[in-house]
């Protein structure tokens, strides 16, 4: 997963090619040719193959979720632990007043600007995207799904 592609604000979201552009469309379309032939041939089996195809549509949807929400946990752990290496020990308290979204923005900046960067957040209540576009200095993030 290692990537040595230069990653700013506008370069940074990750598709995987097998998933995003052949696995998504095939499901989509498999799942689209269902329902026109149950409705062309309705009977027990036509809505079963619906049935079936949604199943898999969901199915391959949370394939993708289940990896994310467990990365967006291990961020959460990071970044609250590379804080508490680089802020004061008297801003330590203030670390887990920053939410997930938070966290998660906070990841692309650099060890130089992201205690000034979180101490923003909690003052002007900043998402991610808000946190992303003021970062000067980008840390690339390489090894996420």
């Amino acid at each position: 997963m290692s990537n040595s592609t230069p990653q700013d604000l506008k370069h940074h979201a990750r598709f995987d090619p097998p998933y995003h552009f052949f696995l998504t469309w095939v499901f989509l379309a498999n799942l689209i040719i269902s329902i026109v032939y149950a409705a062309r041939h309705l009977c027990f089996y036509s809505i079963w193959l619906v049935v079936l195809s949604l199943a898999a549509f969901v199915a391959l949807s949370k394939m993708r979720l289940y990896p994310l929400k467990v990365q967006d946990r291990i961020i959460r752990l990071e970044e609250r632990l590379r804080l508490q290496a680089l802020a004061p020990a008297a801003w330590h308290a203030q670390i887990f007043r920053l939410s997930e979204n938070q966290l998660i923005g906070l990841r692309f900046a650099a060890d130089d600007e992201v205690v000034e960067l979180a101490r923003q957040a909690l003052e002007h209540n900043l998402n991610a995207k808000q946190i992303k576009e003021r970062i000067k200095s980008w840390r690339p993030d390489h090894w996420r799904v």
